[in-house]
This record gives C-alpha cells, structure tokens and sequence, in this order.
C-alpha cells in the first residue's frame, strides 16, 4: 500500500474576506460559524462536539463541593496566593512566605486569582480544575479531527472523559490538571508544525512545555524526546531549517519557564520564602534533586521514605516497578482499561502507514501520541520514587487519541479482512481485560463484568467479519463495540464522580478498587479540612450549600459535606506508622500523621487562633504543611509549616524560630503536628530542625489544652 488510509485533509476551512469597514462577519454569522463548524462538515459534527464538551462539564462539576478542599496542602497555598501577591508568585504555603509548596507555582496561579475574584471556597479552587478537563477535550478532539475524522474526535473525547483518573485529578487541585492540558497542547502544536514546517507552531510547543515546567517540573520533559525526533525526521522543510526550528523551541522552553526560575534563584534569600522541598533553599536542587532524579532513583533527601525497587522490578513504598506496573492492582483501575487497544491500534497503524512518504501527517500524529504514550507510560512504570497512582492522569490524552485515530482508521479499512479481523480483536481484548479489572472488585456491579465480556465478545466477532456482513449489522457490531468498550471505566468513573476525595494521596473509582491508596480515596472522604461555614458566602458559584454547611447554612464544624465526623490521616492505608486523630496531644509524633490529610479543626481551636491573628505575623506554627493548611484554611490567618510538606526541610532553623519568637512574630505553637520524614525531622530522629524547634517549645512555653489539642502560648514562657 502506497498511500494513506481515508484520511481528511490538513487545510483548515475556507476564511471568509472581512466586509468593507474591516469589521469582518456580524457577530450572528460567527455565531452560526461556531454552531456549524466546517463547511464541509455534516451537520450533526459540531452540535455533537458541542453537546459533548457540555456533557463533560456537567459530569466534572457533578457533586464537586463533596471534596471540600480536596488537597489542602495546595488549597492553602491558594488562599495565601489571593491575600498577598508575593505569595502569589512564589506559590508560598501562607501569607506571611514563611515557606513554599514543594512545585512551581504555575498550578496554584488560576485557582488563587478565582479564589481572590469569588472568595474561599470549594468550588473557587476546584471550578479551575473542570475548566482544564474541558479545556483537554476540546483540545483533544481538534487536533484529531483536523487530521483524521469528526468520528475520531468524538471518540477520543469520550475515552478521555470516561478514564477514571481524568474524572478525578480534573476535579482535584493537584499540579497534574494543569499538567495534562499543557501536554495536549504541546502534541497538538508539534502536530501542527509537522503539517508545514511552521515555526510559530513549534515554538508555541516549547512555550507549552515551558508552562508545563512551571506546574510539575521534570515531568514536563518526558514527552520531549519522541517529539523532537519525530520533527527531526518528518518535518517537510530541509534538515538545516528543522534543526534550526528545534533550537528555537528550546530557547521557548527555556524562556517560558526559565523567567520565574531566575528570578526566584536571584531573588536574595533573605527576603523570599524558602523553597519548599529543598535542603538548600534552592529551587533548582528541588527541580533535580527531590522533584528530579530523586523520583527516578528513588534516591530522594527529604522524602518520605524508599522508593519501588530497582530497573528489574521490585516491590517498596510506592509499589512494585516493572512493565506490568501500569497493569497491576493499585494502577489498573485508574488508567489501563483501554492500553491494550491503544497499543494494538498503534501497532496496526504504524503498519498501515509503513510505506507512507517520510512527511505523511497520518503516520506522524500516531508517532506523536503514541510515543508520548510509550515514553510516559515506560518511565511511570521504571520509576523508583515517590509515585502515585493519579499520576497517570497524563497518559489519558495520548490513550483517548490513538484510540480515536486507530479505530476510525482501522474502520475505514474493514473490507479488508485482516484489518477487520485487528479491528475485532482490539474490542474483544479490551472486554476481556475489563473482565480482569472488574474482577478486582468483585462486589461492585457484579452482572457488569459478564455483560462486558459478552458484549465485547459479540461485537469483535461482528466487526472482524465486517467484510462480509451488512452495513447494519456492522454499525449495530460498531455501536456494541463502542459501548462495551467504554461501559467499564464509564461506571468507574461515576463512582468517581459521585464521591468526595480529600487529601494528598487520592484514587479513582470505587472503594477497593486500588490496593494502595490515600486518606480521601474511594468510598469517601477522609481528613483534612473542609470550608468552614462561616467563609463560604459570596463564593459567587452556584450549586447549593457548601462543605461544611448544612442546608440552613449552620457550620458543621469537623464534619464532611456528608455529615460524617472527619478523622485525621489514620484513614490512609498501606500501614504507615504514627497514624493518629485529626487534633493530636503534645510531642513531634511521628510516621506520617499529619502528612496525607492535616487536623480536624474544632471551633474553640479555631476561636483560640483567631483571636488576636492579625497582632501577629503568623497566627501559629506547626510541624508539616497538611497540619499548618488545616488551620490556616479554618482560620482565614497565616500559619507557619515548620519542616515544609513532609516537615524535613530545615526550615526556619531553630535560631531563626527563636528569633521569631522573641520578636513576637508567631502567637502560638501547635503540638502533635508531623511530618513523614522518616529518618529526618521529626519522624524518628532527634536532630532535625522540626524536633529541636519541638522540644524547645514544650520545654520553654506554657501549654493550652483545647479539647484534644495542644497549643503552645508563645507569649507566655514558663520560666
């Protein structure tokens, strides 16, 4: 075969010539433009591209409120980003930048500015979030659609907006949403470029990533490779100009998320926050050190503890490594529905456009996503560290692309009976691996898993003798191929979104469905603060009563938006130590308390640090961020997180915290605050700073006693 599949051309549609005056189309014909999309276009495409972009929004913002503050390690940040603009570039944890969060502050960005414009609260920090799961689909679905078919489009909207995880992570305010947008909008600008050679088109794919940088660093560079090799070959310009291209590109990247990083590295250290996650003050030892090669090796400083084992596989904190990682019990259910077909169809395709001209767009989209996919997915599944099963989020929009193309391609070719016969059996092998997945949770929707099996069955045997069959027969085969495809993580999905998640640790679907998850996962929320009631009106959004009030608009303090009492990070499993209550007594604690959902904060804990806040640069301090974002969340007041998010980083020293104390800077300490450092701060050692600050305090200062917590009066010395 010499040519390319049925494909649709690259030329966008035909512009039409500004009227005289230079005031281009009334604003009823751009109007009707955007309800009728191409010219070319049936008239069912875009109603069906637009019904479908509203179907997604509706589902996102479907109960969002139930996961109140969702992480409010970053909620924290927001709030603090929205009272103080230097807070707000640095992505400081409070107010007063005592410290920052441990990332870039490219994510934190959209929901300060919300929260600054609507006030504190649930949906102002996770309507942002939706918005970028909306923005990902439309993202998604033009850039396969110009190359491919509407039909292609629309499928891969709907394999995004059905993954587990992406229901999840799109309505949590974790880096990873921001992410996940920024790299769509880097293939798609490759793909772009790739059609002409563009330069703008290319250099707008390294500003992307450049952005994308600046919400999770390194990862941001994963799909960089495989991209840069495949404009290097494929571009239809001379091999001087694409090199040249790609340098330009660079210098985008470096321009575009290389300003804040130097302006926070010459920023003196003596009038910024520090930098949260280092062991240095420095962002760029955090950039390749704890948030870098550390994630890699699984060699972290500061981290919470060893990471998943060697290159050959092993099993440690953060589950086994290996190929069969992204396939296994705690990933499985997030994200690995539908790999197998995605590599089935990415294998026919490069087949079927083997002999296509080296520039052939075609072949050139399925190098781009699939070796995005290829690449992630391989370094997800090798990667010692610190690793989460929402991390997943970001291969979605590479799955739910080559799956549109691969189907729509291998559909076009179905008189062809080996390409019908692949066709088929991609649909029964993804029934069959639902069947699996299913399995897992055996008393969820128990009938499903069969009629999966089954329908997936059925509809591969139709589609693969497509060849000899009637059209309708084989558009009914299509359809139940569709549906039984999708079904699986479709009703994972709406578990997900049915179902609050609070904390740092969060996995998608229902309860059980991953055997290593966090405080707030599944089945409902664990710890960690929600809104208070008295800090939610005039939000500005619609949709009800807000966490944390009940229908008269009554504070519920220490309750979840279901009304159950909250509890503190004990809920986490997998059996860390040191797991105890929301509001714990004196002592540093240990393990990991504190470190996945923050304190329950009562209302007289609340009225204590509130009194007299604003005499004080910071209402409290307390050992880890997730404790320190409990209360200043409550409080509306800064707080301090001695240690930063796993309560290891030396920061303040404790010279600096005596200094702020003599000063009169922080009104109280909080007891029984923790990290997860263990084998630092005040997980198990006795030397780092959070300890030292710790024994100092209970040695020096008298103690408060408000229900079941412990304060620290750092006004009144004992002695």
């Amino acid at each position: 075969m010499t040519t390319t599949p049925h494909l649709q051309p690259v030329t966008g549609p035909a512009r039409t010539a500004p009227r005289a005056g230079g005031h281009g189309r009334p604003r009823a014909g751009r109007l009707a433009r955007l309800w009728r999309g191409r010219p070319d276009d049936a008239r069912w495409v875009r109603p069906a591209f637009l019904a479908l972009l509203l179907v997604i929004a509706l589902a996102y913002l479907w109960n969002l409120s139930a996961s109140g503050y969702a992480n409010s390690f970053y909620s924290a940040a927001a709030q603090a980003g929205s009272e103080s603009w230097k807070a707000f570039f640095f992505g400081s944890s409070d107010a007063a930048n005592a410290i920052t969060v441990d990332k870039p502050p490219a994510a934190l960005w959209p929901m300060g500015l919300s929260v600054r414009i609507f006030g504190l609260g649930s949906w102002a920090i996770l309507v942002p979030e939706v918005l970028m799961g909306v923005a990902t689909a439309a993202v998604l679905y033009a850039t396969v659609r110009r190359r491919f078919s509407a039909a292609a489009g629309l499928i891969a909207m709907a394999v995004f907006a059905t993954t587990p995880v992406a229901a999840l992570m799109f309505r949590f305010n974790n880096p990873d949403a921001l992410l996940a947008l920024l790299m769509t909008v880097t293939v798609s600008c490759v793909l772009r470029a790739l059609e002409r050679g563009r330069t703008a088109w290319l250099v707008g794919a390294g500003a992307a990533v450049g952005l994308a940088f600046l919400a999770k660093t390194l990862q941001a560079f994963l799909i960089l490779p495989p991209l840069a090799v495949l404009y290097a070959v494929c571009a239809p310009v001379r091999l001087r100009r694409r090199f040249g291209q790609l340098a330009l590109s660079a210098l985008a990247t470096v321009v575009a998320g290389g300003w804040w990083v130097a302006v926070v590295e010459l920023w003196p250290a003596s009038s910024r926050p520090y930098i949260g996650g280092s062991q240095n003050n420095s962002f760029l030892e955090l950039t390749f050190g704890y948030n870098g090669l550390g994630r890699i090796n699984g060699d972290e400083t500061g981290s919470v503890g060893g990471g998943g084992g060697g290159a050959g596989g092993g099993t440690g904190q953060w589950g086994e490594t290996g190929l069969g990682r992204m396939f296994d019990s705690e990933i499985g259910g997030q994200i690995a529905w539908l790999i197998p077909a995605a590599l089935v169809l990415l294998a026919a395709a490069l087949v079927l456009t083997r002999r296509a001209a080296r520039t052939d767009t075609a072949r050139a989209a399925f190098l781009a996503w699939g070796g995005s996919l290829l690449m992630t997915g391989l370094v997800f599944s090798f990667m010692a560290g610190i690793f989460h099963q929402y991390y997943t989020v970001a291969l979605a929009p590479y799955i739910a692309a080559v799956i549109g193309m691969g189907a729509t391609v291998l559909w076009e070719e179905r008189a062809r009976a080996a390409w019908s016969v692949v066709l088929g059996a991609a649909v029964a092998v993804t029934g069959i691996w639902a069947y699996v997945l299913l399995g897992r949770t055996p008393a969820y929707l128990p009938w499903l898993r069969w009629a999966v099996l089954l329908g997936a069955l059925a509809a591969g045997l139709g589609l693969a003798l497509a060849g000899r069959l009637g059209r309708r027969f084989v558009l009914g085969a299509a359809g139940l191929g569709l549906a039984a495809s999708l079904a699986a993580p479709t009703a994972y999905t709406l578990s997900t979104l049915n179902t609050g998640h609070t904390g740092s640790i969060v996995t998608a679907g229902p309860s059980g469905a991953s055997t290593r998850g966090g405080g707030g996962g599944p089945g409902g929320p664990g710890g960690g603060m929600q809104p208070p009631g008295g800090r939610q009106q005039g939000t500005g959004f619609p949709g009800g009563g807000m966490p944390g009030q009940n229908q008269k608009g009554q504070s519920q303090k220490g309750q979840t938006p279901n009304g159950q009492t909250q509890k503190g990070p004990g809920q986490m499993r997998g059996g860390f130590p040191g797991m105890g209550s929301g509001e714990r007594g004196g002592g540093a604690g240990g393990g990991m308390g504190g470190l996945l959902n923050g304190a329950t904060v009562g209302a007289k804990a609340e009225k204590l640090l509130r009194t007299d806040a604003d005499a004080y640069t910071w209402a409290a301090a307390t050992v880890g961020s997730q404790n320190q974002a409990s209360y200043q969340l409550a409080t509306g007041a800064p707080v301090m997180a001695i240690g930063g998010f796993n309560g290891t980083d030396p920061s303040p020293t404790l010279a600096r915290f005596k200094q702020y104390v003599a000063e009169g800077a922080i009104h109280y300490f909080i007891g029984g605050g923790t990290g997860g450092g263990m084998g630092g701060g005040t997980g198990g050692s006795d030397t780092g700073t959070a300890s030292a600050i710790t024994s100092w305090v209970e040695k020096n200062y008298e103690k408060v006693t408000v229900g079941s917590a412990t304060f620290y009066d750092l006004t009144r010395p004992t002695s």
